[in-house]
């Protein structure tokens, strides 16, 4: 630490005292929209009324309410954070800057993933101090989760949780440059649910003028429920609370019994005529929409936005190595997921099977997991997107090997963040039950991944080539 420790930010809603360190600054907690509390916890985001006096950004904010999500042996909490701190006012921002002056910097702005359930700023894998080192600033934002964030009703807005991100991205817009940042050069990245907010942003209209580029890592572009599957979602929603299927009624709910009654939703059978379930059962909620974000780019700002995008290479190894599904699963456990996420189960089994003629089943259950809740939707999107943009799309795929718990966890779901944000040398990412497992990752593989999301956040080229999908390029990171 250095001297000086409370620098103090005079914002449009009012002053912010954060702390200084050899990062920069540091300033948590603060308002973009009013406590969603009550009835209002269904209703879209409204303005912060703002304070007087100095507002302490000293200390983090109190998070969405959200249930313990469990791994098994794998040690998630750097991931999933502190889960569930109560308190009202958690549609808030943490904003890590070099100095909150006039540097008109590039600012990233990160959403979070979690299944949209939990997850939340808080969590120790978003530290954005090697961002402020090299001369980005860095927001993080909660956004609502859940049955208040997502569940379809049809006396509230649709898909709370993301107007919470727009009115988030609207607070950067006119606030960011009294933090150094330069409102006109924004970078919005997500991972998971959080890639998946990201990409339903670029086919957004209201989105449009509030960002410059995008990143979407491990996203679905085609992972939006249909009308018809989020209604099977709120019903049994409503018959578990014993309540009518409104928001009138859900008002009268306390947070607590909607995190309790999450169980009761799990594993819902979604598919329908025209649509297989897009999480493979995994989350009860996702974006409700008509038609797929990957196929409606142009009522956005996609157009006009650079896009940097891709997936892990085992994303599936998180839903089956630490579950100990990778060694006991069997044929009938692959077709019976094959049938849930695909139209033609057995066709997608066999091209699987010819990809991967070694494969056990685990490894299939994984290739199958992986390319459902991930592979598809992002090639969809950066084909989509590459058409769209005439060249301003970049594609890579992330292949560096965990060797947590046994070896085994591989390059799964998750494991790319600790190189994006550059913590992948912190000691609670190791051991056998860590994240990137008990050996030491290769030298410079971090900063080599940190310095490409950097580049591509402050020029809009990542350090390879576009992606042509006449002459696709995806370049392959921690081989």
């Amino acid at each position: 630490m250095i001297e000086n420790t409370t620098p103090v930010v005079t914002t449009p809603a009012g002053a912010v005292r954060g702390i200084r360190d050899n990062s920069g600054e540091l300033y948590r907690a603060i308002p973009y929209a009013a406590a969603p509390t009550g009835a209002r916890r269904f209703t879209a985001p409204a303005p912060h009324p703002g304070w007087s006096g100095v507002r302490d950004g000293t200390h983090p904010s109190p998070t969405a309410p959200q249930p313990v999500r469990d791994f098994g042996n794998l040690d998630m909490t750097p991931y999933f954070g502190p889960g569930w701190v109560r308190g009202d006012e958690y549609l808030t921002v943490d904003v890590r800057t070099p100095a909150a002056d006039n540097g008109n910097r590039p600012v990233m702005v990160f959403v979070h993933g979690g299944g949209f359930v939990t997850g939340s700023a808080r969590a120790a894998l978003y530290d954005g101090s090697a961002f402020a080192r090299n001369g980005i600033v860095l927001v993080t934002l909660n956004y609502r989760l859940g049955i208040p964030g997502f569940l379809d009703l049809p006396d509230a807005p649709p898909n709370r949780g993301l107007l919470d991100v727009l009115a988030a991205l609207t607070w950067v817009r006119t606030t960011i440059a009294t933090f150094g940042g330069n409102p006109d050069d924004v970078t919005v990245f997500g991972q998971s649910a959080g890639a998946t907010l990201v990409g339903a942003l670029l086919a957004t209209p209201q989105a449009k003028g509030l960002f410059r580029r995008a990143i979407i890592q491990s996203g679905n572009g085609t992972g939006a429920f249909t009308p018809d599957q989020a209604h099977r979602v709120t019903t049994a929603a409503a018959a578990a609370l014993g309540v009518a299927p409104t928001a009138e009624a859900f008002a009268t709910i306390p947070d607590e019994r909607f995190v309790a009654v999450l169980p009761a939703l799990a594993g819902l059978d979604l598919r329908t005529d025209t649509a297989t379930d897009p999480l493979a059962g995994l989350s009860p909620f996702s974006l409700v929409l008509t038609t797929h974000p990957a196929d409606t780019l142009t009522d956005g700002p996609a157009r006009d936005v650079d896009l940097l995008i891709g997936t892990t290479t085992e994303e599936g190894h998180l839903y089956v190595v630490p579950q100990g599904n990778l060694e006991c699963s069997t044929e009938a456990d692959v077709l019976a997921l094959a049938a849930r996420v695909y139209p033609d189960p057995y066709a997608e089994l066999a091209a699987h099977r010819a990809s991967l003629p070694t494969a056990t089943w685990g490894e299939l259950r994984s290739a199958l997991l992986g390319h459902a809740l991930f592979g598809a939707g992002t090639a969809r999107m950066a084909h989509a997107h590459a058409e769209l943009s005439g060249g301003r799309t970049h594609v890579y795929s992330f292949a560096y090997r965990s060797t947590a718990l046994g070896g085994r966890l591989g390059a799964a779901h998750t494991v790319d963040l600790p190189f994006v944000f550059d913590l992948a040398d912190q000691p609670w990412l190791h051991g056998d039950n860590g994240l990137l497992g008990a050996d030491p990752v290769p030298d410079g593989l971090a900063a080599a991944v940190h310095a490409a999301w950097v580049a591509f956040a402050s020029t809009g080229d990542p350090g390879w080539a576009a992606y042509d999908p006449q002459r696709p390029v995806v370049e392959v990171l921690g081989n």
